[in-house]
């Protein structure tokens, strides 16, 4: 049996709604000769299986098994071919490739003059929706259609088309400079994290500056001013300048609700922004601004007037979601929060094709800080076992490592005395192959290892030294980040204060917005 994840067409077959399914058929349908098809059949057959068996289908006798690699590639075609024909994917930019389409057809038949009544305004609408990619293409084939047939009309065409395809050029090589420094820095980010010493600032610092291009902001169009604005926002993500993100991310959606036009042609990009300007208020505790934002985003998707698509909706999803969490995280409201399990659980299932792996890990790993944080230890352990337990999980070990950190508090608070010495054991294994650990995380498990021979009497004491330990790091450039990942120092005062660690937290956020 194939693995149903590995099989393109199975998976594709299966993403199609109700209505996708049925507008196949009607496409597949408009010739009757193709009502008895080979690949309509197919299509029927997977379109009922739960998962992906090849011997299913030969045992059909729909087709014989030198012929089921060719019959999936046609069906894979035309299912493609009835979702570009599906109104709900004819985008700005697949009607202006379809136009650029129309007006090749019509060049190769001699039809010179339609050709460029269709390719200038195609030219002009990829223009304004800063499809400049499309839009020099456009230009290119103008040139070549004006190089066999010159309409006379516009005495100075051969000049314009050239000033157009110099400047589009130009633009289009700025848009991929900005890119690829953007994708570099993205890609620095996955593979050695954020900067962990003077050493590290310095090398991705002048990284960033080597390859940043000279530029005008004046000059830039809106597709340039996105790219300029990414590559400064991964550069402040990368030497944890969270202001700076705060910064660069606010650039990033102002950019598109000066340009409302653009949310709808870029939806994705949109939503990135607006939760990379989430993450970066998180990050400075902006909660007030936090709570906007949120709610500003929540209403433009829930608006008619926002592009609906399986790739948008799951990526809605995944980061109104991510943000509802944070903001309870803010504000110290951790029983409120508990609405959202059933909903992030729901959603998880629904949207798990198109969700990678790492971002349903993130899940978990808030969710077990929200039980946490309302003293229910238990079930934040179990949704901790969730990640330590993927073995097949490829993510950054910062997040296994403080997913291990909290679940050894998590059995500590739940009096799991015999599983902690477990835990202990297997976490040390575990940070033994990791060689960057932070100071916190180093403080964090020689606490915890040193906790059999405390008394009592002795135990508080202990946790005012790991305070005044903890609270060196608290603003520290490299080493702060460890508390966004888990508050030690409020449970700590929880402890110390005998408060609930949630009261703690409530209590900052309350005087932080004074």
């Amino acid at each position: 049996m194939t693995n149903a994840h590995k099989d393109a067409l199975f998976v594709l077959i299966k993403s199609l709604s109700k209505s996708e399914k049925r507008q196949f058929k009607l496409y597949v349908g408009r010739l009757g000769v193709n009502t008895d098809a080979k690949f309509l059949s197919l299509f029927n057959l997977l379109d009922k299986v739960k998962a992906y068996d090849e011997k299913i289908i030969l045992d059909s006798g729909i087709v014989k098994k030198s012929q089921l690699s060719n019959l999936k590639a046609h069906l894979y075609k035309q299912i493609l071919v009835s979702l570009r024909l599906n109104p709900v994917n004819q985008n700005d930019r697949v009607q202006i490739r379809e136009q650029l389409d129309f007006a090749t057809i019509l060049y190769q038949k001699g039809l010179y003059k339609q050709s460029l009544k269709i390719l200038d305004k195609a030219k002009t609408h990829a223009i304004e929706s800063e499809e400049k990619n499309i839009a020099y293409e456009i230009v290119e084939l103008e040139k070549i259609i004006e190089t066999q047939y010159i309409t006379r009309s516009i005495p100075d065409r051969a000049d314009e088309l050239a000033i157009q395809a110099k400047e589009l050029s130009a633009q289009n090589v700025m848009t991929s400079k900005l890119s690829n420094l953007s994708l570099q820095l993205y890609g620095m980010m996955l593979k050695v994290g954020y900067v962990r010493s003077d050493e590290d600032y310095i090398k991705v610092e002048r990284y960033f500056k080597a390859h940043m291009p000279k530029y005008r902001l004046a000059d830039l169009g809106f597709r340039e001013k996105l790219w300029l604005y990414k590559a400064q926002l991964w550069y402040s993500f990368l030497v944890q300048d969270f202001l700076s993100c705060y910064k660069y991310s606010s650039k990033w959606v102002d950019l598109f609700y000066e340009q409302k036009e653009m949310i709808s042609l870029n939806p994705v990009f949109f939503l990135k922004g607006n939760h990379y300007l989430l993450e970066s208020l998180f990050y400075v505790k902006y909660s007030s601004q936090f709570k906007e934002t949120l709610e500003a985003l929540e209403k433009m998707v829930e608006s008619k007037a926002f592009p609906k698509n399986d790739n948008v909706t799951s990526l809605a999803f995944l980061y109104i979601n991510s943000n509802k969490l944070n903001l309870h995280f803010l504000e110290g409201t951790f029983e409120k929060g508990l609405y959202l399990v059933k909903i992030i659980e729901y959603g998880i299932n629904k949207h798990r094709q198109r969700i990678d792996e790492h971002h349903i890990m993130v899940f978990y790993y808030k969710i077990a800080c929200l039980y946490f944080g309302v003293g229910d230890n238990k079930t934040c352990i179990q949704y901790l076992k969730k990640i330590i337990n993927n073995k097949n999980l490829k993510m950054r070990e910062d997040l296994m490592c403080f997913a291990r950190v909290l679940s050894l508090v998590a059995h500590y608070e739940a009096g799991m005395d015999y599983h902690l010495e477990v835990q202990l054991k297997s976490t040390y294994k575990f940070l033994l192959k990791m060689n960057d650990l932070h100071a916190v995380q180093k403080e964090m498990i020689k606490f915890l290892r040193n906790l059999g021979d405390i008394y009592p009497h002795e135990l508080r004491d202990q946790f005012q030294k790991l305070h005044t330990e903890l609270k060196k790091y608290e603003h520290h450039p490299y080493e702060k980040r460890a508390f966004l990942y888990l508050d030690i120092i409020s449970w700590l005062e929880s402890h110390l204060k005998n408060k609930p660690v949630a009261q703690i937290i409530r209590e900052k956020a309350m005087a932080q917005q004074r």
